[in-house]
């Protein structure tokens, strides 16, 4: 069964440990760099098993993005 996951970071350490830590446990995965990019990727793809998302980030932060994905999405 595969599993998908959105990693969303603006911290490039932060996404490479959550890259592996998400392989190990074998999800594929997909990386948003801002809250903005996410809401983006889910409004094309709303599959996610699982989003990894940081509070603090650049353009649209973690909590915006978060209620954005909910008033669209079924997530």
């Amino acid at each position: 069964m595969k599993l998908d996951c959105l990693i969303v970071d603006d911290e490039i350490q932060i996404i490479e440990l959550i890259k592996k830590y998400a392989k190990f446990s074998g999800y594929e995965y997909e990386v948003a760099y801002n809250g903005q990019e996410a809401i983006d990727m889910i409004n094309e793809n709303s599959d996610f098993d699982l989003i990894v998302m940081d509070i603090m980030m650049p353009e649209v932060d973690g909590f915006t993005a978060v209620k954005e994905i909910r008033k669209k999405s079924s997530i």
